[in-house]
Parts: structure tokens; sequence; C-alpha cells
């Protein structure tokens, strides 16, 4: 039996109505862990997320959610563009009139005109483009960018990515199973 074969055995598919439930449940908590590590993160911090993600990576199988391309847009950059535009044969600018629409405020980036996203296969949560996706989706959930710059995103990630919220169910059982009782005694995020 092939490793993906033996791997998928272990994957459970995601319910994402118990999903959203789960996080409802623990959204409070999560982000209070999360505002401790974006101020200051235990010794070691980087290797257990490290490790941590490649656990998670062999419960997690994206596959069976797409949630993040189903109620969520990437930015998309001026690379994405010329790289998806090229792919489909368009120009940039014709991608973007068929595809894109300008963010109201702030950056006005470019975004998806749709949510799902218009290149994701429905039935198989596939990514149609997926060889020339955008950086920001070949990048997400972000699990191993530095909790001090990217805690915004995991706060946020939270409540749409399964593997966001095992990766932080994951750092704070760790935290609380493998530090010492006297240092469980004190703040370790001080």
């Amino acid at each position: 039996m092939n490793d993906y074969l033996r791997r998928m055995q272990q994957v459970q598919s995601v319910n994402l109505r118990s999903f959203k439930q789960r996080v409802r449940h623990n959204k409070s908590r999560f982000r209070r862990f999360l505002s401790k590590l974006e101020k200051k993160q235990p010794k070691g911090f980087q290797n257990m997320q490290v490790h941590l993600e490649k656990e998670v990576w062999k419960e997690v199988d994206c596959l069976t959610c797409a949630n993040c391309c189903k109620t969520m847009t990437p930015t998309f950059t001026a690379k994405d563009i010329k790289r998806i535009s090229a792919h489909f044969g368009l120009s940039a600018d014709a991608f973007k009139a068929k595809w894109l629409r300008r963010e109201k405020s702030g950056d006005r980036d470019w975004l998806n005109k749709t949510e799902p996203c218009q290149f994701l296969d429905l039935k198989t949560n596939m990514c149609s483009i997926y060889e020339v996706r955008p950086a920001d989706c070949a990048g997400y959930p972000h699990l191993r960018k530095n909790m001090k710059d990217y805690g915004h995103v995991y706060k946020q990630n939270l409540e749409c990515c399964p593997a966001t919220y095992k990766m932080v169910e994951k750092m704070m059982m760790h935290l609380d199973h493998h530090l010492t009782p006297h240092i469980l005694q004190k703040n370790v995020f001080q």
C-alpha cells in the first residue's frame, strides 16, 4: 500500500458543522492563547511549531474540506495575475475583468468576484488552477509563519480552517503537557 493510501486511512473527513461548533465553543480561549503568543513565544517555540505542523498534516486533508476556497478569497498580486492570465491565454486586463474585483477599501487589492472560488471544483474540492494558483493560496494556512508577525492571521484562519484550529489546539496541549509544573505556575509568556 502506498504512503498516500496509508495516510488517507488515518485522516478523517472534515465535518464542517462539527468544526464550526468546536470553533464557537473554543474561539475566545484560543484567541487569548494566540494573543499571548504574539507578544512572546516560549523557548524552542519555532521548533515545536515545525514539529506540530507535520502532525497536523497527518490528520487533516484539505481535499475533505476546502472551506477556505468556499468562504474566503485570496489576494491576487500582480505576479499572480500575470501567471494565471497567461495560463488562460488572456491579457491581465481581460483576466481581471472576467474573474476579479477591486477591494472597496484598504489596499484596494484584487480579489475573487465570487465565493466559493470560481476555480474550485465543488465535487472534488480540487483547484482547477492548482499549478498556477495565487501565492496566497499556495501559502495557506500559513502555519509556519512567525507567530509574532502572523498571530492575526492565525486568529482569522482559526474560524475557517480545520488545520489552523488543529495546530492551535496542539500548541496549547503541547505547552500544557511538556512544560514542568514549576514553569506552568508562572506565565510562560512573560
